[in-house]
């Protein structure tokens, strides 16, 4: 028997499969695709049928299972509800196409952030943590005494969306003005740049200019960084976790973001209030793939799991 987990991304899928029963001590196999340019669904399907197919290759046991990290809004039968970055994945059940492809497997789905932060949860120890995910757009998640919150039937932890500025105007990609993804995304945080300097800047630019702690790049910089650590602050309050962490491409890619992130969140929590370990998220970009990984393994989904991997 083995077990499979798959990290959909707009572009690329990653998947890992594995053994266990006679081939459990075997390790783990893993590939990545890119999604097809044309062909809508079908392609894409079929694109996913040959990499399992790859995958499998020499045919081992059966797969009894998969977790699926999937970024889009997925309703409680599987079904995509909306995906920006994939428009023809709409009305799509994914779970019946998965069992399909993969017949008497049982398919779970989770939102990719949530899954981030079950296996960060996992790799730092701890039983009730959130997480961020700073790159384009913000991601995460919360768990709660091992578990992840609010719970796979009941939609995902949308901590992009927490409102910090509900007086801004700085507009979110989901129509609402002031959430936290609206002021610290890398997107918005490119955006408020070029208002500044009054031409486009790219994500280069921005890097160095902040390292070279030029007065524009740290301004637009902490900008997101105090909107991050309101976020953050907040989701203390009422979830108490041991540990916040911060990744992302975009986090990952400015050296001493997350200490001025910390170093805000000090300066916002009461005396008296939580104070969680806010640090470097561990796993990098294989933290959603490594919660499909224990969502195939039903870890982290209906009840506290223990914990090591």
């Amino acid at each position: 028997m083995s077990r499979l987990g798959i990290d959909v991304g707009g572009t690329k899928v990653a998947l890992r499969l594995e053994r266990s029963g006679a081939a459990a001590g075997a390790p783990a196999q893993q590939t990545v695709f890119t999604w097809p340019r044309e062909g809508g669904v079908a392609a894409d399907m079929d694109a996913l049928a040959a990499a399992l197919a790859a995958l499998r290759r020499p045919p081992g046991d059966p797969v009894t299972s998969v977790g699926v990290a999937l970024p889009a809004s997925v309703d409680a039968e599987g079904r995509v509800r909306g995906w920006p970055n994939r428009p023809a994945w709409r009305g799509l059940d994914v779970r019946h196409r998965l069992a399909a492809l993969l017949p008497g497997a049982q398919v779970r789905i989770a939102d990719d952030g949530d899954l981030a932060a079950l296996a960060e949860a996992r790799a730092a120890g701890c039983r009730d943590l959130v997480h961020f995910g700073v790159g384009t757009g913000i991601g995460g998640g919360v768990v709660m005494d091992g578990v992840m919150r609010p719970g796979t039937a009941r939609g995902s932890c949308e901590v992009g969306h927490v409102v910090v500025d509900h007086r801004g105007d700085a507009l979110c990609d989901c129509g609402r003005h002031g959430c936290v993804q609206a002021l610290a995304s890398g997107r918005a945080t490119l955006r408020r740049a070029a208002r500044t300097l009054g031409r486009p800047v790219d994500f280069a630019e921005l890097r160095q200019a902040w390292a070279d702690r030029e007065d524009w790049a740290v301004e637009v910089v902490t900008t997101g960084a105090s909107a991050l650590a309101a976020a953050a602050v907040s989701l203390a309050e009422l979830t108490h976790p041991e540990v916040i962490t911060v990744g992302g491409g975009f986090a990952a890619s400015l050296p001493g973001y997350v200490p001025a992130v910390a170093e805000r969140v000090t300066a916002l929590r009461r005396p008296a209030g939580p104070a969680p370990d806010l640090r470097v998220a561990a796993l990098g970009a294989l933290s959603s793939l490594d919660g499909a990984t224990l969502l195939a393994r039903g870890i982290g989904v209906d009840s506290p799991a223990p914990q090591g991997r």
